[in-house]
């Protein structure tokens, strides 16, 4: 059996890793391939340490991402309640439905936050009332926001 080789990744490699990675592939294809196309270098001890500091640089970005998230959270949950206007028919059913940009216009008039439509997640709304709305702000960051669909005047 042959010995595994370790390489730094100079760039991203499909089903092999992303740029920076330390990587352990077999002697023959390090050699053959990715050292000659200049899709990797060998690992010494300098290179180990740079690709050391770049995982704590960017763990250090991650951390600061969640701590603006939680201030948003913070932020949003202060708020309370956001009121959304709708045209409305009989029977309190409203035109058309509340969307996720209209949740997202509300939050921004309100707070001043911008927030990604995507990690807006709306019921199916079509009836005046109050409604709770997740947003995801970050993969391990959820806020519960209520809104008020109230009629246009």
């Amino acid at each position: 059996m042959a010995k595994r080789v370790q390489l730094v990744l100079t760039q991203d490699i499909n089903k092999l890793g992303r740029n920076g990675d330390l990587v352990e592939v077999a002697p023959g294809y390090a050699r053959n391939y990715l050292l000659p196309q200049g899709m990797a270098v060998r690992t010494t001890p300098g290179i180990l340490k740079q690709v050391e500091r770049r995982r704590e640089a960017e763990r250090q970005r991650l951390l600061e991402l969640k701590k603006e998230a939680e201030t948003q959270k913070a932020a949003l949950e202060k708020v309370g309640r956001l009121s959304i206007s709708k045209q409305v028919g009989e029977n309190e059913a409203i035109f058309g439905t509340v969307t996720n940009q209209d949740v997202a216009d509300a939050i921004q008039s309100a707070t001043g936050l911008e927030l990604d439509r995507r990690g807006i997640t709306v019921p199916e709304i079509h009836k005046l009332g109050s409604y709770r709305i997740d947003l995801k702000l970050h993969p391990e960051v959820t806020a519960t926001v209520e809104i008020q669909v109230v009629p246009l005047n």
